[in-house]
């Protein structure tokens, strides 16, 4: 079946069945402006991108990275950025035809593609419809003007519903982006937001707190006193206030800041907390496979050399030993409402942590423990940082 056939069986998007994910992730690293707030790896340029460049390398790498997976069952695709809707539908289309080539993509698989409102049209979004998108993630952030501004995003609030209208309109699966914990931010204004978002919602709400990431322009305004975050004590009321709203609404939180109608959970997503196999293809795109860890170069004509030369984009690949994997599991899978399994690491679970401080924290209600499995109680999600660092053994950590 070629990504140009998935449409026809839009009703059937992929679920979670319990089975391990193997997801597939397609970086594309262009954006129209760069935003104050972020550190993922997105590049402005001033002149028109050369799409069936990069098409013809992301397949390249797509063949090297089947020689390394052999046949696999691929359960998502993500195409994340950047901008992805800064591509042409056709662009989409060449990479979904690629790796449906190489592995196959089930008549239901869950195929997300992140957008912005300021590059949303309707013809563009049914083209990405056309040739298998079954899942929008667009990139909201907040719902008023001066906040919009703000966080630097082209758009305004009544361009963004209009691009949640039309992917409503157009796509099975929809997720949208809120960043909350602006400064300045209050309950009053915050629930009056939430509570107009949840109006507009479909499945799934992907709902951030406002985090200064070094080496943005954010953390060098925080540094001039252009600008005061938000205070831990009223971020903390917001959290709470977030996670009673969307619950109320249908969408409780499966993952510290994702939220879902029961079933409508992000597959891909999914396979990262998890800590299952994914691939990463494009500039900057980071993967793992049972064992090795991979990162791209991040430089986008940087990643073009080293596919040209090596037939893949890898800047880095990095044997994990069994602890640095344990480890690494824990800290993505404690972020979970459903929690870890500590026996799934070959490692006793006394080896993954310590004992006396999982059982304090679960006496204090932070943590919840059941056989083997472990997890984070919504009391203790505000304070997830601090428990991962008190509860996962300090030598795994270092390993």
């Amino acid at each position: 079946m070629t990504a140009s056939a998935l449409p026809e069986a839009a009703a059937r998007v992929n679920g979670d069945d319990g089975t391990p994910g193997f997801g597939v992730y397609i970086h594309w690293p262009f954006c129209a402006a760069k935003c104050p707030y972020c550190d993922f790896n997105s590049h402005v340029r001033h002149q028109p991108v050369d799409q069936p460049r990069f098409v013809e390398a992301f397949r390249r790498e797509m063949e090297t990275m089947r020689g390394w997976t052999g046949p696999r069952a691929v359960t998502s695709v993500f195409i994340g950025g950047g901008t992805p809707s800064l591509m042409q539908p056709e662009t989409v289309g060449a990479m979904l035809d690629a790796a449906d080539r190489l592995w196959g993509l089930s008549a239901g698989i869950e195929i997300t593609m992140e957008a912005n409102p300021s590059s949303a049209d309707a013809k563009r979004f049914a083209g990405y419809r056309s040739v298998g998108v079954n899942r929008l993630s667009l990139g909201v952030q907040a719902l008023n003007d001066a906040d919009l501004k703000f966080l630097g995003r082209l758009h305004n609030a009544e361009e963004a519903l209009r691009a949640i209208a039309m992917a409503r309109a157009t796509f099975p699966r929809l997720s949208f982006d809120l960043i909350y914990a602006r400064p300045g931010q209050t309950l009053e204004s915050w629930e009056t937001e939430l509570r107009r978002a949840a109006g507009y919602a479909a499945d799934h709400l992907s709902l951030y707190q406002l985090t200064i990431e070094p080496a943005t322009r954010f953390a060098t305004d925080v540094r001039r006193g252009v600008f005061e975050p938000l205070d831990d004590d009223n971020a903390a009321d917001l959290f709470a206030l977030t996670r009673d709203m969307a619950s109320a609404a249908g969408l409780p939180a499966y993952e510290i800041s994702n939220h879902a109608t029961p079933g409508q959970e992000s597959r891909h997503n999914l396979t990262y907390w998890r800590y299952q196999d994914y691939i990463g293809i494009g500039p900057g795109a980071h993967g793992r496979r049972q064992d090795i860890a991979t990162v791209r170069h991040k430089k986008p004509e940087n990643y073009l050399s080293a596919v040209k030369a090596q037939g893949d984009g890898i800047a880095e690949a990095r044997d994990l030993d069994r602890r640095e994997q344990a480890s690494e599991a824990l800290l993505m899978g404690l972020r979970l409402a459903e929690g870890v399994d500590l026996t799934a690491f070959a490692l006793t679970p006394a080896a993954l942590v310590d004992d006396a401080k999982l059982a304090l924290y679960r006496d204090l209600g932070l943590l919840w423990s059941e056989a083997e499995r472990i997890g984070v109680t919504p009391q203790g999600m505000p304070l997830l940082d601090a428990l991962l660092g008190e509860l996962v053994q300090a030598d795994l950590v270092a390993s």
